[in-house]
């Protein structure tokens, strides 16, 4: 008897919804699930191009437009971990690389086992992500413009660590080499690659959703002064998004030597900001404190997607960043619409 009585707060709420038109239910939807955006573009994209380019909708170019998507999906994963906090970093891409070459170096210079040079990399990540968290949590320097800084930096060490010179995956063992095998299911092929990837979505969505921490990385972002007043060490909490997201980048880089047979310093020149797309694209507000992991790796899939199907229908490469730059400007046009909502 008692749960038909509706309490005041929810009688409120269903008055509310009924006045709602189909347009604000459609805003108020998307407020509280923001992977859905991002899902209905992918699913939009690919109707459309499998139109265009028949080859698009073929078995193995969908195989090649996930494991493309896999590297970027892994750095946006950082990424989207310290935009969640309400920071950003522009590093990420040449911490993946400079991961990869520290790796690379200490098994053919140092003839270091696999684990342990991976082991190593993940150290190099998570310092890299030290440096960036210490300005921008504990110094309060501009995100922006310190990870800039630092990504200059970092691209200087990748030149002095590589000589310019990239490093053939045959000589980094079976155990580097695993994420680029590959299994089939059905006419897909599916590299082991992917699967890290999986598992690092699988790791930081339930960390995100199941531990304090998690709670914490939102509450920072959502409003950095509140956080702080209800006990929680918002510098603390900045500082351990952007050290996780430089581990997450080395595991990339893990990803990425399977995906390109190697080590090189010139991969990664536009994961930078396609990180930075995918995230804003995949529902994750730029301000921090509001998104889901989930619809970032819709984000990923959907750039890539993107980049694959116009250069099938012939498009050409200009013109390709040039519809990336507009996809933009739609996500941040939509993140923008979407903070409007009303109760």
């Amino acid at each position: 008897m008692a749960d038909s009585v509706a309490t005041p707060h929810t009688a409120s709420e269903e008055f509310a919804k009924r006045r709602r038109s189909p347009a604000q239910q459609i805003h108020h939807y998307i407020h509280g699930h923001p992977w859905v955006s991002p899902l209905v573009a992918l699913a939009l994209s690919v109707i459309v191009f499998a139109i265009l380019a028949p080859t698009f909708r073929s078995p193995h170019n969908l195989s090649l437009v996930l494991q493309q998507a896999s590297v970027l999906a892994a750095v946006s994963a950082g990424q989207a971990l310290v935009v969640l906090s309400g920071g950003v970093d522009l590093s990420v891409g040449v911490v993946m690389v400079l991961s990869t070459l520290v790796i690379g170096k200490l098994v053919v210079d140092a003839h270091a086992p696999g684990p342990l040079a991976l082991l190593v990399g993940l150290v190099i990540g998570g310092a890299a992500g030290c440096v960036n968290g210490y300005f921008a949590a504990y110094l309060k320097m501009n995100p922006f413009i310190i990870t800039l800084a630092t990504l200059s930096i970092f691209g200087a060490i990748v030149v002095l660590v590589s000589g310019g010179a990239s490093i053939d995956a045959e000589t980094f063992g079976a155990f580097l080499n695993w994420t680029s095998s590959a299994s089939r299911i059905g006419a897909f092929t599916v590299t082991a690659g992917m699967i890290v990837v999986v598992a690092i979505y699988l790791g930081l969505g339930y960390a995100l959703d199941q531990t304090a921490w998690g709670v914490h990385i939102y509450a920072v972002g959502n409003d950095a002064e509140a956080a702080s007043l209800v006990g929680i060490r918002v510098a603390r909490v900045k500082f351990s998004a952007y050290v996780v997201a430089g581990i997450i980048m080395a595991l990339a880089g893990w990803v990425l030597i399977g995906r390109i047979g190697g080590a090189d310093p010139q991969s990664g020149t536009t994961v930078n900001l396609d990180s930075i797309t995918a995230v804003v694209i995949g529902g994750a507000s730029l301000t921090g404190g509001r998104g889901s992991i989930v619809g970032v790796v819709f984000g990923a899939v959907l750039v890539t997607a993107l980049r694959n199907g116009l250069f099938l229908v012939g498009v050409d490469a200009l013109y390709q960043e040039l519809a990336v730059g507009v996809l933009i400007v739609v996500a941040l046009g939509l993140d923008q619409w979407i903070k409007l909502v009303r109760a």
